[in-house]
């Protein structure tokens, strides 16, 4: 059944949210509330498709204002961008922080994934939902990972209106998270990102070493401590020397899949067709990571500096920051960062009186795990649902808006930096010969310090956890996140590199590394895991749409089972997760089933 413009109609405010983004509209058939003799004919349409892209944005406004999508808000929102009811549905459906039913204006997300699940999560929701009890005017929601890890047990507190307030309570109680609901204006303030960083303020750091030494509000401060030396050095050097220094230094991205940085700049630079984009993906959605945070609100201006050189050696001149929409503090700052960088010429058409011209827009998720695949985040950000597309073409060809796009995350960009200040040689010589520069690591779960650590590539997994202090009754450790793989408590040797953690049959994935002791649940921990999965594919293919659930179903038995049955289900998870790795479309499908492989192999996790 088709959905088609109906009867509802948006309320005054619903309006309001829509036009502050898009403005006011300029005919009946935009909505305006005018006579009818306007709709004898049509006028405006093409430009109006041209703005498909600002969809989610306009479901985030209608959601920030109201707490919720009405069917007349959405009905309104379509026809001022010309988008079909049925696709604006479907993709307002398709994020975890939009509704499309009524709900109360304050919402309480709160983190049931890994790190916090062995924080007591369960028990912190329990708690929240007695104290607050029915018709409080609060909706309590158990989320994924919120990337606040280093301080699990995590809630974050969403109160819509104009503007709309958050507040985030970690480590959370009970009274911290219903005050952040209840008055999130009142409730205490965030502690300063350097506290994520154990590390800080040691003089040996490379990518952390301004967090928590700069006031991340302050440009001045960043410039004083060695900011925009890098892009001065890359106006230098030329689009073509920039490439050439990035290659040479052997940097590859930090997000997991680990391809060479400067094969994928080249490739785009060398795209005729035109206009070329950049995009920074910081969905960090992965259970356990939240590196990408800690530098976007330790460290903003580092960020931006770092784009505008991927762009000026890729020839672009338009950048998109996919930000995930659990981060409003990494919101705020780089709103900030943006507004002041523009406003001192270090944004906009005449960069740092270079002639080069360059802006970037920030575009928020909405909770999607699937949204941190490259082709998936372009979808999302051009309006559609986000899910993966096909390759080839691949990004460097085709990308956002079909155009040549080169995409990386948070940390390959603020590598840069360094390669340019320190010459591709010298980050070059850190690390080994075949995993060069440093390397940031998220710890948690069962250390005395988690947080952000720096380590060049080639520290041990026991050194790593050495520094963080690892606890007594070291049972196993979860290496990239739930996409990635256990190791037990006696492999702690294994060098944290690419090509050392493949050939111990593991990944390094983004860097997680979430350890757990002896009284973490290991079934439970595995349950967690599938149901994540399971919750977030995209649905796109059948290996994966199927595969995920089945997974899920097989280990709600296991647990219920032994012997043969048990046995017989272990057998059907393997033939499951071969499916799903030979044959999904995106690398969800395709690493869905590794660490419950690992933690039944390396394990024992049902014997």
């Amino acid at each position: 059944m088709d959905l088609h413009f109906g009867d509802s109609k948006p309320t005054d405010d619903e309006r309001a949210a829509v036009d502050a983004l898009l403005g006011p509209p300029e005919s009946s058939w935009e909505g305006a509330d005018r006579s009818d003799a306007d709709l004898r004919w049509a006028r405006g349409g093409r430009e109006a498709r041209d703005r498909r892209d600002l969809l989610l944005p306009g479901l985030h406004a209608i959601n920030d204002r109201i707490g919720w999508i009405s069917d007349g808000a959405l009905d309104y929102l379509c026809r001022r961008l010309t988008v079909p009811p049925a696709e604006a549905y479907g993709v307002a459906t398709f994020y975890a922080m939009f509704s499309v039913k009524p709900r109360p204006a304050t919402v309480l997300h709160v983190c049931t994934d890994l790190a916090c699940a062995a924080a007591g999560a369960s028990e912190l929701c329990a708690g929240i939902e007695a104290r607050l009890g029915p018709g409080s005017g609060v909706s309590v929601q158990r989320s994924p990972c919120l990337g606040l890890c280093e301080r699990a047990p995590a809630a974050l507190a969403i109160k819509a209106g104009d503007p709309v307030r958050t507040a985030v309570s970690a480590p959370a109680t009970v009274h911290d998270a219903v005050l952040a609901a209840s008055a999130p204006d009142s409730a205490p303030e965030e502690p300063p990102a350097a506290l994520a960083v154990p590390q800080a303020g040691d003089p040996s750091l490379t990518l952390l070493r301004r967090v928590g030494v700069v006031d991340p509000s302050s440009l001045d401060d960043y410039r004083a401590h060695g900011g925009y030396t890098a892009l001065r050095r890359a106006f230098e050097l030329g689009p073509a020397g920039v490439i050439r220094e990035v290659t040479d230094s052997g940097l590859v991205g930090r997000g997991g899949a680990a391809f060479p940085t400067g094969r994928k700049w080249q490739a785009t630079a060398s795209q005729p067709d035109h206009p070329h984009y950049v995009v920074c993906n910081a969905d960090e959605s992965e259970p356990g990571t939240f590196k990408d945070r800690v530098i976007m609100e330790g460290d903003p201006y580092a960020l931006v500096e770092a784009m505008t050189i991927a762009a000026y050696a890729t020839g672009a001149h338009q950048g998109y920051l996919y930000l995930r929409g659990e981060y409003p503090r990494a919101l705020h700052r780089l709103e900030h960062a943006l507004t002041q960088a523009r406003a001192r010429g270090l944004l906009g058409d005449d960069i740092l009186g270079q002639g080069y011209a360059f802006d970037i827009e920030i575009r928020r998720g909405a909770g999607a795990y699937i949204c941190g695949e490259e082709t998936a985040l372009f979808n999302s950000i051009e309006g559609y649902r986000g899910e993966p597309r096909s390759k080839p073409p691949f990004p460097v060809e085709k990308g956002l808006f079909g155009k040549p796009t080169v995409e990386n995350n948070v940390e390959t960009l603020v590598n840069v930096l360094p390669i340019l200040t320190m010459g591709a040689p010298a980050y070059a010589a850190i690390g080994t010969g075949r995993s060069t520069g440093p390397k940031l690591f998220c710890v948690s779960g069962s250390v005395a310090r988690p947080g952000i650590y720096e380590l060049p590539f080639g520290a041990t997994l026991g050194e790593l956890l050495e520094l963080a202090g690892a606890r007594d009754g070291l049972r196993a450790v979860l290496l990239g996140g739930a996409a990635g793989g256990f190791v037990r408590a006696d492999e702690l040797d294994i060098p944290l590199t690419f090509e050392g953690t493949r050939e111990a049959g593991t990944t390094l994935g983004s860097g997680v590394v979430m350890a757990f002791d002896d009284t973490v649940p290991l079934p439970r921990l595995l349950l967690r895991i599938a149901e994540f999965f399971r919750d977030e594919s995209c649905g796109q293919c059948v290996p994966c749409r199927v595969g995920t659930v089945r997974q899920e179903e097989a280990l709600h038995r296991i647990v219920q089972r032994t012997g043969a049955a048990a046995a017989d289900d272990i057998a059907l998870l393997r033939e499951v997760g071969r499916a799903m790795r030979d044959a999904s479309i995106c690398g969800l499908g395709q690493t869905a089933w590794n660490a419950v492989e690992s933690a039944i192999d390396r394990l024992g996790a049902y014997e």
